[in-house]
């Protein structure tokens, strides 16, 4: 589970700039492989510099976030995202 508090960015993990960020992280030691050996479909960057990679599409992980602010009390789980 990631902490929606510590999260500032969703990223696609597409284009260039952002895997020459995820390969700078990785150099680094600032980056969390959360894709648990699927394909990455997000990065996620922290406030703390860490870049998260995630096997849940960005939007999904907009959707959750957007129930957090109206519920007040979700987390963030993974393991709930359904196999597309």
């Amino acid at each position: 589970m990631v902490s929606a508090n510590r999260m500032i960015a969703i990223i696609s993990p597409e284009s260039a700039p952002i895997k020459r960020m995820i390969q700078e992280a990785r150099e680094k030691g600032m980056l969390i492989d959360a894709s648990c050996g699927r394909r990455t479909r997000a990065v996620l960057m922290s406030d703390s510099g860490h870049v998260i990679l995630s096997a849940i599409q960005s939007e999904t992980i907009a959707n959750r976030l957007k129930n957090l602010d109206e519920d007040g009390g979700a987390e963030l789980d993974p393991e709930e995202e359904e196999e597309e």
